[in-house]
């Protein structure tokens, strides 16, 4: 059963693109991915991301994926909104994960922009409306061009919005008068894909957060919304400056690295990462205890 949620918070108010645990071996932790979802929502999570780029997709098979969703949804189901990731640049092949998500339990859909064979807005536009097409789950549009290599314009985001299962945006494009726009233009429910932009995108819209570092600080991510949405800024801006330390420290490298390396030194469930990805280097895991311990998280 999936939490309740409204259509301005289809999915809530935080969420964690959550890392995928490994065994030290390099094999699926589904133990460890089921107590790290509990933790995370137990640390005020709304929702967890599973199979993002956070989670390593790119290098876990189809099977894994399915493996992984439902794992999370019985340790969290019930608690949180699990949305499994199911973007890829084959639209065939995101219509079978959008599928097999939703056969595997998984509360909602996240379908990044199609990367690497830069499509046309045309060709973006009819990629996410066969994917929402494909299943009776509410899809979020991630638009992420540093990574896709493309980005959804904002015409195309607000085209996207009349589809009745398209329902939210992950926005890490970087473009505040972008979001503003097309939050002005649609329904679309929008959620900050970039940590340090936050607080800045819930001042044009935003509804909550898609976050990387809510692995570590998702209460401090409440905290901080709900101050900004009972009218405290201050409190609000406030607590966005104090984490300041882990939006820049949790990507001095690539995020799932140092993700992992943060979770580890919690004693949380991680493990390896596969290749390409490599673990943190001592000098990194030093630089990430002094970023985390400046942004108040304890170690």
């Amino acid at each position: 059963m999936a939490p309740t949620s409204t259509p301005q918070t289809p999915f809530g108010r935080v969420l964690t693109a959550m890392v995928t645990p490994f065994t030290a071996d390099g094999g699926l932790d589904l133990d460890g991915a089921q107590r790290l979802a509990t933790h995370l929502v137990d640390s005020g999570n709304d929702g967890l991301v599973v199979n993002g780029t956070t989670g390593e997709s790119p290098t876990t098979s189809d099977a894994e994926k399915a493996q992984l969703v439902r794992a999370v949804v019985e340790a969290v189901g019930d608690r949180a909104h699990v949305v499994a990731g199911v973007g890829t640049n084959d639209t065939h092949h995101s219509v079978e994960l959008a599928r097999q998500g939703e056969a595997a339990g998984a509360h909602g859909l996240l379908v990044v922009t199609p990367y690497y064979n830069k499509p046309p807005q045309e060709g973006l536009y009819r990629h996410f409306m066969q994917v929402a097409d494909a299943t009776g789950l509410p899809v979020m549009a991630y638009d992420i061009p540093g990574r896709s290599g493309v980005a959804l314009s904002h015409e195309t985001l607000v085209r996207l919005g009349e589809h009745p299962r398209i329902v939210a945006n992950k926005d890490a494009k970087g473009d505040l008068g972008a979001a503003a726009w097309a939050i002005a233009r649609s329904d679309l429910a929008w959620y900050s894909g970039d940590d340090i932009l936050n607080l800045p995108l819930l001042s044009v819209g935003a509804v909550g957060v898609v976050s990387v570092v809510g692995h570590v600080v998702a209460g401090e991510l409440k905290t901080m919304i709900e101050a900004y949405l009972a009218g405290d800024v201050a409190k609000a801006t406030a607590i966005h400056q104090g984490l300041l330390p882990v939006f820049t420290g949790m990507f001095r490298t690539q995020g799932a690295i140092l993700t992992k390396a943060a979770l580890g030194l919690q004693g949380l469930p991680a493990g390896p990462l596969r290749l390409p990805l490599v673990g943190a280097t001592p000098e990194e895991i030093d630089r990430l205890k002094q970023d985390l311990a400046a942004g108040g998280v304890d170690l």
